[in-house]
């Protein structure tokens, strides 16, 4: 937050420096941040917890009901059948190196082909 000085009227900056000092009175009042987290560790541990159990260990790291649900979701997805491929049903007449399975998004090639009005039963593969 860049302020020009330069700019403010004398009123404007009796304004800025009495919310300064506001600001400065308040942040001089608190406590150290050591202090703060020895005395919540303290007080969890007075509780039967843990500080990363309470908060994780970071603003980043996942619940403890996110970390149980962790095997449950593997354990489902090694029970899932694996996807298998799909043989191409449609086929280029200018290259036929270039298929599509009939899934997905059309091909540009194909695209191109029946939005000039051609079917797209004329590409069957047969």
């Amino acid at each position: 937050m860049s302020i020009d000085l330069n700019s403010l009227s004398a009123k404007e900056l009796e304004s800025l420096i009495s919310q300064a000092k506001k600001r400065k009175t308040t942040l001089s009042k608190r406590k150290p941040i050591a202090a703060v987290r020895k005395k919540l560790s303290q007080l969890a541990k007075a509780e039967g917890y843990d500080i990363a159990e309470l908060f994780g260990n970071g603003a980043s790291a996942p619940s403890a009901r996110a970390k149980a649900a962790k095997p449950a979701a593997a354990a489902a997805r090694k029970t899932r059948k694996p996807l298998g491929k799909v043989a191409p049903k449609y086929r280029n007449p200018a290259n036929t190196g270039e298929t599509w399975t009939g899934r997905g998004k059309q091909p540009r090639w194909l695209a191109a082909y029946t939005g000039n009005g051609r079917k797209l039963d004329e590409f069957l593969i047969k």
